[in-house]
């Protein structure tokens, strides 16, 4: 029997939902390898076991499976913290459909269920229009960078290789910077230190935000200074803030950002829309896959010059503006405040009148919205990786609406939700993949989904 710390040499037979690589002990007892390739014949130190299955670490590459990009690279932090980046990236797309195969046919019972395709990335590296990196030490030097896997300890890549370029630039020297004058970092043992994280927005005109996120309700003027002194070195840099976050908490931001520098917002246009991104703003971290996804979800609905739409899980209203140049009206329903003022804030300065903006809860929200009788054709969701409530579905099973739209970053949580609304008597009858995320094993999914009475 296999225990841990055991040294096994196993063969990958596939990847799995999740994107870890499966092979088998003895020819039946299963272990799951992260950042493992179909294929390859790898030496694995078993880090848990179960009754049923072990999972493990490489320790070295025999054979290498064919779509592995390196063999000299086997750990989630030789590949800068992305658990999908030892693949090709057409292998990538190829596994990514896969999954989302396989949750459809076990998870939503959808039988012989096959996906065309995923819409591909143009850019596969560098993509990410904003990043939050944690601060530490080492060596007595002050790095960032990315969470080793099930830790909170800090390692440090030479670039970050999904951060835009001009982010990766302002955080080398922001560092540089702080090094020099010897700013501490913050400890979460001992609650002490000041430096906890940095935040880069980026947009497509390669304008940058940055959140300085410090444990200290005042930002003192050394730090201050040197702030101000990177925005005169980078041009690009529009936008300076700090974020007061002094919880022992492993929420990032604080609850008040305190603008230093610059401008409160900077913008970012989609279908001739002008977006204000504040630092708390909920906005799409790969905006030309955003462009297809949003493109997708509009030609999902039918005759929507016709429709009033609720969009749920708003956030800064992106998508519920964009459909408001096409549809009846809009109600946008998002719980962060911030978020919802934001939106509130593009539409009156792009002049769509046709939506109202609803800060709150779904649930109460929508049951609001019914019980003033307002007018509702469609609804478009977009909930965070949980997925739906059962009772809003269900709440939309009263509606008895002949359509709705559904937006996942969790295939698994979607699976889940249609085999529900499949109760309710709906079907999905179209359901696309796009690739919002390269180098990862996340895919973001966009489901129709028809009442079979209603049709």
């Amino acid at each position: 029997m296999l225990k841990k710390s055991d040294i096994v040499e196993v063969k990958i037979e596939k990847i799995v939902f999740g994107g870890e690589g499966l092979g088998y002990y003895d020819k039946s007892f299963a272990i799951f390898v992260p950042m493992s390739v179909p294929d390859d014949i790898v030496e694995v130190e078993i880090i848990s076991v179960k009754k049923t299955y072990a999972r493990g670490l490489i320790k070295k590459i025999i054979k290498a499976g064919p779509e592995r990009v390196r063999t000299d690279k086997i750990t989630f932090e030789d590949f800068d913290g992305c658990d999908f980046a030892m693949l090709e990236y057409e292998a990538q797309l190829k596994y990514k459909k896969m999954m989302v195969e396989d949750v459809m046919q076990r998870l939503g019972k959808l039988s012989n269920f096959s996906l065309d395709k995923i819409v591909a990335s143009e850019n596969i590296l560098h993509y990410r229009n904003k990043i939050i990196e944690p601060f530490s030490t080492y060596n007595n030097k002050i790095i960032s960078g990315f969470f080793k896997r099930k830790s909170h300890d800090v390692f440090e890549v030479e670039e970050n290789i999904l951060n835009s370029k001009l982010g990766n630039r302002i955080i080398k020297r922001l560092k540089e910077l702080l090094n020099e004058r010897k700013i501490s970092v913050y400890d979460e043992q001992s609650h002490t230190g000041l430096l906890r994280n940095v935040m880069i927005r980026t947009n497509s005109k390669s304008e940058a935000m940055i959140v300085l996120i410090i444990n200290a309700n005042k930002i003192s003027p050394e730090v201050e200074n040197i702030l101000l002194s990177l925005k005169d070195e980078l041009k690009e840099i529009k936008s300076i803030y700090f974020s007061s976050n002094t919880k022992k908490t492993n929420t990032l931001l604080g609850e008040k950002n305190n603008l230093i520098w610059g401008s409160k917002y900077i913008q970012e246009n989609i279908e001739g829309i002008n977006f204000y991104i504040s630092p708390n703003s909920f906005f799409q971290i790969n905006l030309e896959q955003t462009k297809k996804l949003y493109s997708l979800a509009l030609s999902m609905f039918s005759n929507i010059e016709d429709k009033h739409i609720v969009d749920a899980y708003s956030g800064t209203g992106t998508i519920a503006m964009i459909m408001a140049k096409k549809a009846k009206k809009v109600y946008s329903i998002e719980i962060v405040k911030s978020a919802t003022e934001d939106g509130k804030r593009t539409a009156q300065e792009n002049g769509i009148e046709n939506i109202e903006f609803i800060n709150g809860a779904v649930e109460e929200k929508l049951e609001e919205l019914v019980k003033a009788k307002k007018q509702i054709d469609t609804i478009i969701f977009d909930p965070p990786r949980k997925g739906l409530e059962v009772s809003i579905i269900n709440k939309v099973a009263e509606l008895s609406l002949r359509e709705v739209v559904y937006i996942s970053c969790n295939p698994s949580t979607l699976a889940r939700d249609i085999k529900l609304f499949t109760e309710k008597g709906y079907s999905p009858e179209r359901l696309e993949a796009v690739d919002m995320f390269p180098q990862t094993s996340h895919v973001e999914t966009i489901c129709l989904l028809s009442h079979k009475a209603k049709v």
